[in-house]
């Protein structure tokens, strides 16, 4: 799909990978519309790439803020939020936030926004999960299990849609990235492998699923080995995973 003048819908665009694909898209010659939650942060990116700011919470009334985006051609439902600790420690606000935002939230997007899509035969969608949700991390179990369902809803989706033309659906699976996003949930990545990715390089994957109608990216492109090994030999899977995790 080309991007030169369609409207694309960035969630979580006030930092991270939401920033940088606001950035990507803009140089493809998109019309943006932004929506995060800091109203400094979206306003600054806003004015980078001259989109337009839109200031809400996915979670909260996505009715309005489908009406203040308009009529989208692209959503790239970004915007996620993440906890790390035990199971049986999280808070239950915690637990019902991260399905809110991470899984529900972009269902709701979805619903508002296809049916335009659907109505003049173009359109892309794309899901920002991640590899939590293709291999499951302890310590992360709800927001694997939650990126897990956003797998599965873009697959059952993409079958939906197959007899429209011009409507793609697609998903991108990051691993590490360095964005605020490991402070933001209260414990820091500490690892050292694998290294954090730039939001630049996934917010290019993000770019080029939509350019090239591709339905799963991984980014890096190596931890499709893992998810993929997951399903063929989940004991060897699991072996490695204790040794390596």
């Amino acid at each position: 799909m080309r991007l030169d003048g369609a409207r694309v819908l960035v969630t979580g665009a006030s930092s991270g990978i939401g920033a940088a694909t606001a950035s990507v898209m803009a140089a493809a010659g998109a019309e943006l519309v932004l929506v995060g939650r800091d109203p400094a942060r979206l306003e600054a990116v806003a004015a980078r790439t001259g989109g337009r700011a839109v200031v809400g919470d996915v979670t909260k009334d996505p009715e309005l803020l489908a009406e203040q985006a308009g009529k989208v051609d692209v959503l790239v439902s970004n915007a996620g939020t993440g906890w790390a600790g035990s199971f049986t420690d999280m808070p239950p606000d915690t637990l019902d936030e991260l399905v809110a935002v991470n899984l529900t939230a972009p269902m709701h997007l979805t619903r508002l926004v296809l049916p335009h899509m659907i109505e003049t035969g173009r359109g892309h969608l794309v899901f920002v999960a991640s590899i939590a949700g293709a291999i499951g991390v302890g310590r992360e179990a709800v927001y694997s299990a939650a990126k897990a369902g956003l797998l599965v809803f873009a697959e059952a989706l993409r079958d939906e849609v197959r007899q429209v033309p011009g409507i793609g659906v697609s998903v991108v699976l990051p691993g590490v990235v360095d964005t605020p996003f490991f402070h933001r949930r209260g414990a820091p990545y500490d690892r050292t492998w694998p290294a954090p990715i730039t939001p630049e390089r996934a917010a290019r994957c993000v770019l080029a699923a939509v350019e090239r109608g591709r339905a799963e990216s991984y980014v890096p492109v190596w931890l499709r080995v893992p998810a993929r090994l997951r399903g063929s030999a989940p004991g060897l899977f699991r072996t490695l995973a204790r040794r390596f995790g």
